[in-house]
């Protein structure tokens, strides 16, 4: 089913990549954030995605928004990853899925491929944008737009 414009998010606890819970209670109320699902660490579109974010963390930073990636890779290949490409934003390991599902993240290409999709989430925890593309290269656009926006409010 997924999520809707408009609709508050669920609550959700993920392992971060320094094996710390995760959870979106410490973001909401606090700081509107950009979750990002992306099917697998060091694939090239997936590691695209992650430098489009890396190189333009300082604008979201600016904006006061926290940027998340989010796939089934375990910790340490999260730790490795981050390590690889100097990713400076925090991922979630969902190797069991449950967050995709409870974003209504769809799957691609059959079930094969774990889908790409990015969420843009205000303050107050509402969803205000979501963006489910397997082009890695438009989501960092298409979410900076948004938040652009969002500040600009």
């Amino acid at each position: 089913m997924g999520l809707n414009i408009g609709d508050k998010i669920p609550e959700f606890t993920g392992k971060d990549d320094s094996e710390k819970a995760l959870n979106s209670k410490d973001l909401i109320g606090v700081k509107p954030f950009v979750i990002y699902f992306y099917p697998k660490n060091f694939t090239p579109g997936c590691t695209k995605e992650a430098c489009d974010f890396r190189d333009n963390y300082e604008e979201f930073e600016e904006y006061g928004v926290e940027v998340i990636g989010v796939s089934g890779d375990s910790v340490s290949s999260h730790q490795r990853f981050k390590a690889k490409y100097k990713l400076p934003f925090q991922f979630i390991s969902d190797s069991n899925g449950e967050l995709r599902e409870l974003f209504g993240v769809e799957s691609r290409m059959l079930g094969l491929l774990p889908g790409r999709e990015t969420f843009v989430v205000n303050r107050d925890g509402i969803l205000v944008f979501k963006f489910n593309s397997i082009k890695a290269t438009h989501h960092f656009k298409m979410a900076i737009t948004k938040v652009k926006e969002l500040v600009n409010e």
